[in-house]
């Protein structure tokens, strides 16, 4: 285990005594303290005393914070009581907390402490263990000290539960891997076992086993286009867009591959529209199956806002549907299918929008602008994975890609020139089913500037960018050396049955840097941080509203009904600890066999009990609503849910009682596992609007449900 600890400041006293202690509150909000808590223990040497520590959300403009590689960062508050005087222990003075890793090494401090509440800072470790000492001093700079107190992070409580995990076989590629990945007969289904990660075996009596639905694949009849780069489509105000979806051709791995696109483009056009433009789209689905177009993030008419048996009928194959769409707000947007987007949206049915603002200055100066949309696609050494016919398959998980692509090119072939000095601007749309990316440029520093509906309150400094399925962040690097700089997913994935966290490091795409500087210079203008009057002026009409009482809850859990008997298994003894974000798919085989049929993801209002599509929320066009989501840690698989408001934007107040101290207006949040986001939701747009998860095998598996604003 690669471990990383962030620089911790000094220890501070806590808050007002009158404050529940950090762990209550937690439970207060619906937190998971199983997830987010840790108890101090003491030793003989301190017996009575005992404490706690509250892992709180640490600083970030994102849904979790992490480092560049891929750590979970989590701000410590120390809840302390029963230390007896130093002195009584031996030749001490002070006491110390420390945090370290099950090895012991490295052993960093993070201040004096002593009975009371304290701050200390920020750990990074995947697992770590918090110590309190008895010192000669406060001023120690190693543990040499006696041991009164020690806790362990809820990541510890993982532990190998497969002989298999340990047996020397079990570390070796299959005989029929490629690339780390193999590919198994499954009889006269017509289905391919998944891939599987060398070094994972597949769990026993899961072989044979295969989806209880058919498989899909498109195999449309006559020659199929090759699928050619996304092109620029300028539209005034007023002017008509044809969008056809319909079958392409891309070369993946050496196979030619049938996918989908927009006008034979994949990502489909880039459309670049003016802020208050109104635009008329004439959409043809030549795909197979019924479908439509969301324009997602757009505070458009509702009729046209793309959801089949909601705001539209479906379109069939063959059918056309005219959609005019209004650009309330600049920014970055994206449109995809909403029927099946587990099948289509995954096959390339994908294209982003860029909305240009009417104020001058809006962005700060750059050399240039990147629109890049991030995406993965599973394939086996056939092409791609089948998807279910009838229902979705990995609805458990959802469907993890083991090839990357941007702006549907596998990676890295998507390369950028630039000049020595030059400032871009990037535009970055996670199209994935699953994935959450934590993607750097290097050792840039990116200032993060805006996110889904706009601009931040102020701009901002970061190592990497965390974008959930659906979300949208705009940032600027700047390419102050020469040479190449790679765009890098770095993430710290679960081996579950080894109990372990790893590494993955993948590069997307390739920034080459020439020796030829700019002509003018903007270094000075990047290396500043931008403060938004606009948007502090915007904002203000709502702060009000910040401190108000929760108006709704929603609930995000599962249930599961016929899984096999080794999946059940499996999930009791891993329930034990669940990552707050599953980065990766670890678990293929597993996955995969979950389908819609067996597996129905909720969205539960706590108030009544009604779930997904009988939740029935009516409200007031100019509402302002409170609305607290929580991850139920004690679902039959806890993981992280990116839940997207349709037509609407709002504000995330909170993350598990911690302020957000740097707004953004936003479409989609990321609510990780066991955790409770606050949200301030501004129902400005009238009609009948969806809430959903953006996993697409959690919405094709029932996690919806629909509001109406009056």
């Amino acid at each position: 285990m690669r471990a990383l600890f962030l620089a911790a400041v000094l220890a501070l006293p806590g808050l007002a005594a009158a404050q529940p202690a950090p762990c209550d509150a937690h439970r207060a909000e619906a937190v998971s303290t199983d997830l987010y808590c840790l108890d101090l223990v003491a030793t003989a040497a301190a017996e009575g005393a005992s404490g706690t520590v509250a892992l709180g959300r640490a600083a970030s403009p994102f849904g979790v914070a992490v480092t560049a590689d891929g750590h979970l960062r989590y701000d410590l508050l120390l809840e302390i009581e029963g230390l007896p005087d130093p002195a009584t222990l031996g030749p001490y003075t002070a006491y110390v907390a420390w945090a370290t890793t099950p090895v012991l090494d490295p052993v960093v401090k993070l201040g004096p402490v002593g009975n009371g509440r304290f701050a200390p800072g920020e750990v990074a470790f995947n697992k770590f263990l918090i110590l309190v000492t008895a010192e000669a001093s406060a001023a120690v700079t190693q543990r040499t000290g006696r041991l009164v107190l020690r806790g362990r992070s809820p990541s510890t409580r993982m532990e190998a539960h497969d002989l298999m995990t340990t047996a020397p076989a079990a570390l070796l590629p299959p005989d029929d891997a490629t690339d780390g990945h193999a590919h198994h007969g499954a009889g006269g289904s017509g289905w391919a076992m998944p891939p599987m990660r060398a070094g994972m075996p597949m769990l026993p009596g899961m072989q044979g086993r295969v989806p209880p639905v058919a498989p899909f694949l498109p195999a449309p009849a006559g020659p199929i286009p090759e699928a050619q780069p996304r092109q620029l489509i300028a539209l005034a105000d007023g002017d008509t867009l044809r969008l056809t979806a319909g079958p392409v051709r891309r070369r993946l791995r050496g196979r030619d591959a049938v996918l989908y696109g927009f006008n034979g483009q994949l990502p489909g056009p880039l459309l670049d529209v003016s802020e208050q433009a109104t635009v008329t789209v004439e959409f043809t689905n030549e795909t197979p199956w019924p479908t439509a177009v969301h324009w997602h993030g757009i505070r458009l008419d509702n009729r046209f806002d793309g959801v089949p048996g909601v705001t539209q009928a479906a379109v069939p194959p063959g059918g056309v549907f005219t959609y005019r769409v209004f650009f309330r707000d600049p920014g970055l947007y994206w449109y995809h299918p909403h029927h099946r987007e587990d099948v289509f949206q995954d096959l390339g049915l994908y294209g982003n929008l860029l909305v240009r603002p009417a104020a001058p200055g809006y962005y700060g100066p750059a050399h240039r602008e990147v629109v890049w949309m991030l995406d993965d696609l599973l394939l086996d050494d056939a092409g791609p994975v089948p998807y279910g016919e009838e229902a979705a398959t990995h609805a458990m998980m959802g469907r993890f890609g083991n090839v990357f692509l941007v702006n549907g090119a596998p990676a890295p072939e998507e390369t950028l020139s630039v000049r020595r000095g030059e400032v871009v601007r990037f535009f970055l749309t996670n199209v994935a089913n699953t994935r959450t990316f934590n993607v750097s440029l290097g050792s840039l520093p990116l200032k993060v500037v805006a996110s889904d509906v706009g601009k931040f309150e102020r701009e901002e400094w970061a190592e990497s960018v965390v974008l959930a399925p659906a979300e949208r962040y705009v940032v600027e690097a700047r390419f102050a050396e020469p040479g190449t700089v790679a765009l890098v997913n770095r993430v710290q994935a679960v081996d579950h049955r080894a109990a372990a966290f790893f590494a993955e490091v993948d590069t997307l795409a390739l920034v080459h840097v020439e020796d030829t500087p700019v002509d003018d210079d903007l270094a000075d203008a990047f290396a500043r941080l931008r403060t938004n009057a606009d948007v502090a002026a915007d904002l203000a009409a709502y702060r009000a509203a910040f401190a108000r009482p929760v108006d709704h809850a929603l609930v995000m859990t599962m249930e599961v009904g016929e899984v096999p008997l080794p999946v059940r298994q499996l999930m009791r003894i891993d329930a034990v600890y669940a990552n707050p974000v599953e980065w990766s798919g670890t678990m293929p085989m597993m996955n995969w066999l979950s389908t819609g049929r067996d597996v129905r993801w909720i969205l539960r209002d706590p108030a009544t009990g009604k779930e997904n599509m009988a939740i029935d929320w009516r409200f007031r066009q100019g509402d302002v609503v409170k609305l607290r989501v929580t991850n139920d840690r004690a679902a039959f698989h806890a993981m992280q849910h990116p839940l997207h408001l349709h037509g609407q934007r709002f504000l995330v107040l909170s993350v598990n009682g911690t302020p957000t101290d740097n707004l953004v207006w936003k479409d989609t949040v990321l609510i990780p596992a066991g955790a409770t986001a606050d949200l301030l939701v501004d129902l400005a747009n009238p009609g009948r609007w969806m809430i959903h998860c953006h996993i697409a095998e959690h919405l094709s598996s029932g996690m919806k449900m629909v509001f109406s604003v009056e």
